[in-house]
């Protein structure tokens, strides 16, 4: 049954990538002022919701775990953290490759995009510190509490452009979206199909997880099996030459 859902969502997440890239470059008009490059933007900021997604869900998923103890919420933590760390990745790329025409730079310390690279390290160091730690209950306990700290940037990042002096662009405000409708339905459709994508990489993930875990405990199971035939081999010999 579950693979049977990977698939159809497989399918469905194939069909929205291409109403995306249907919606960016054919329906979608040029800019007035920045004609083609603007539709770059589309997959820009449908990367950045994908990403605010993503941390969301870790902030969740880690205190799904302190409060219930389950494994599978510190899977889909760790799973939603890179799949997160991936889209974060996009932005900080597609940013700066709209940014040299526009701002004649690649890079400037703006409040959002300082912000944006701070959240990226904050979940680079998330993914770091569960690789230090090798006892799986610590492990789960202080990457959840990491998580749910972390977390605390993701509002610092949306609501930078309105409490600091920012000329990163403000697509929305006051919960209205500032395009042209045609722009508004093509960002809308690559909204969702990044949040699709979301969702299937980070079950992907999890389900990968979850499979070397078991054969962790396969192998630990195995080890020990061989260590007790050992001492009992150790132990016969002893009493033979007894």
């Amino acid at each position: 049954m579950r693979d049977k859902g990977l698939t159809v969502l497989t399918g469905v997440v194939f069909i929205a990538g291409l109403a995306a890239i249907y919606a960016a470059f054919i329906y979608a008009p040029p800019e007035r002022f920045m004609g083609d490059l603007q539709r770059l933007m589309y997959f820009h900021i449908g990367s950045a919701w994908a990403a605010m997604l993503a941390f969301f869900m870790v902030f969740v998923y880690g205190v799904g775990y302190l409060f219930t103890r389950r494994p599978s919420f510190d899977r889909l933590a760790l799973a939603s953290a890179e799949v997160g760390v991936f889209f974060t990745t996009l932005v900080l790329i597609t940013g700066p490759i709209w940014a040299r025409p526009v701002w004649n730079t690649w890079w400037t310390w703006d409040p959002r995009l300082t912000t944006t690279l701070i959240l990226w390290f904050i979940y680079i160091a998330y993914l770091l510190l569960r690789s230090s730690i090798a006892d799986d209950t610590r492990r789960r306990v202080v990457a959840s509490i990491f998580g749910i700290i972390g977390f605390l940037d993701v509002p610092i990042v949306h609501f930078s452009v309105t409490w600091w002096r920012s000329i990163h662009p403000n697509v929305i405000t006051g919960g209205t979206i500032n395009m042209a409708p045609a722009m508004t339905q093509a960002l809308m459709v690559n909204g969702i199909a990044f949040v699709l994508l979301y969702v299937l990489l980070t079950w992907l993930r999890a389900r990968l997880e979850a499979a070397r875990e078991e054969v962790a405990r396969l192998q630990h199971r195995v080890y020990e099996r061989a260590s007790d035939r050992t001492v009992e081999g150790h132990g016969g010999s002893g009493a033979d030459i007894s």
